[in-house]
């Protein structure tokens, strides 16, 4: 499983990185996965921040 976040859906609202700060940051004033947490699906609230991102950027995924 993989988490991103689409640059061109999300408008900032930051919402994520206060969800879970371990997982997400914001990059030039969008959320981002931070480097090497890619595949923390499991990180404590992760899941909140997916189903309370406002702008539905972010989504967990299968690797292929």
């Amino acid at each position: 499983m993989r988490i991103s976040v689409d640059p061109e859906q999300c408008y900032g609202s930051g919402d994520c990185v206060h969800r879970a700060p371990s997982v997400f940051t914001v990059v030039d004033g969008f959320g981002a996965v931070i480097p090497g947490r890619e595949n923390d699906v499991d990180a404590p609230r992760v899941r909140e921040a997916v189903e309370g991102c406002p702008s539905a950027a972010i989504t967990v995924r299968d690797e292929d």
